[in-house]
């Protein structure tokens, strides 16, 4: 109990040109009460643009299981970057590499240096790795658990990091970035050259791959009422079957990138779409965890996009009118759920940063092997 006090108390960032205080705490109070709680593997899934109120919405719109309730343990992370309403790449960079930044960052601290993320954290443990994404693989939420760079539209230099990166896996679009550059290269011979099987045409499956990436579409993949399908499920799907002969664990992060696109455009049927897909890809991971018992699922969101409303319409209880204040971004505190080993830390109220520290401090309490 003195652990998980200290733990909430420290982990608020006091300025992004220092260490966060979680730096300095011995790990090995958390050691002892792990014996039986650290995690194998872990999975943690963002919606971009999501939520308390984007996830509400599924109460009234979803048919079935919404799989946000199946959770046992809720916490709230702060989203603030080193501006008060933070984007994605400084969102996805404190969660990502454990400090706050300047809104565009991607694995860059405030002044723009690289600093570590927990992709290459878990490689350096041995652990595959894997990220998926409803959007380019090198937009700002993927890119932050791989790449390391000053603006989150230098989308071809993102792509060459991703040649060099220690991922396992990877699925989204952004085949542009490959192979019609400015530079002339193509750079899936580059990561066929680092052992990749790519596929830029379709999910198919590839048993004996080691290392396996898909880049299906040009640059965006379609919305969900476009024709997407069950991508996000499927590329789960592989990527679990690819990174779980691992005997050292995984991670792998998943992203639902569109509930942002629609909130941005401040259309629901485009909003809730997205969502029920994710809830959708959440509830197969989910499943996965409760079958394995060593795995710990995180789910949270970026920050919230649109400042959406579950409104009476005109005053009838009975009747549910969304409403959209903005077509930016909020500072909504953010709701994270968790399930597995270790979940229980992820209760409570912190800054986003904290999402880095708990991890690394599950995977490496008495840094030593996962047994």
């Amino acid at each position: 109990m003195k652990f998980l006090l200290s733990l909430a108390l420290y982990t608020v960032v006091i300025s992004c040109n220092q260490k966060s205080p979680l730096d300095q705490i011995d790990p090995k109070p958390l050691t002892e009460n792990l014996e039986t709680q650290r995690p194998k593997n872990i999975i943690l899934v963002i919606g971009d643009g999501t939520g308390i109120n984007q996830i509400s919405s599924l109460e009234f719109y979803k048919e079935g299981v919404i799989n946000y309730e199946r959770f046992p343990v809720i916490g709230l992370s702060k989203v603030s970057s080193t501006s008060k309403i933070t984007d994605s790449g400084a969102a996805a960079t404190a969660i990502a590499s454990g400090q706050k930044t300047y809104n565009k960052a991607i694995g860059v601290d405030a002044d723009g240096e690289p600093i570590a993320n927990i992709v290459e954290f878990a490689s350096g443990r041995e652990m595959a790795t894997g990220v998926i994404s409803t959007s380019s693989i090198t937009h700002a939420t993927p890119a932050c658990f791989y790449a390391h760079n000053i603006d989150r539209y230098n989308y071809e230099m993102i792509a060459q990091d991703l040649t060099t990166s220690s991922l396992t896996y990877f699925a989204g679009s952004g085949l542009q970035y490959f192979t019609q550059r400015s530079d002339q290269n193509n750079l899936t011979d580059s990561l066929k050259a680092a052992g990749f099987t790519i596929d830029t045409i379709a999910l198919n499956p590839y048993p004996e791959a080691t290392r396996l990436g898909y880049l299906i579409g040009n640059k965006d993949l379609p919305a969900m009422s476009e024709g997407r399908g069950n991508f996000l499920i499927d590329a789960a799907d592989k990527g679990l079957a690819l990174l779980q002969q691992s005997d050292q664990g995984f991670f792998l992060m998943v992203e639902g990138s569109q509930v942002d696109w629609g909130g941005h455009d401040n259309s629901f049927d485009y909003m809730i779409s997205e969502l029920i897909d994710l809830d959708n890809t959440i509830g197969r991971l989910l499943d996965y965890a409760i079958a394995d018992q060593e795995t710990l699922i995180i789910v949270t969101g970026d920050h919230a996009t649109g400042g959406l409303a579950l409104t009476a319409k005109d005053g009838d209880y009975d009747v549910i009118e969304p409403k959209f204040s903005t077509g930016n971004h909020t500072g909504d505190w953010i709701p994270v759920f968790a399930y597995g080993p270790g979940a229980e830390q992820f209760s409570g109220v912190y800054e986003n940063t904290a999402l880095y520290h708990k991890m690394i401090l599950l995977l490496d309490a008495s840094n030593a092997p996962y047994k």
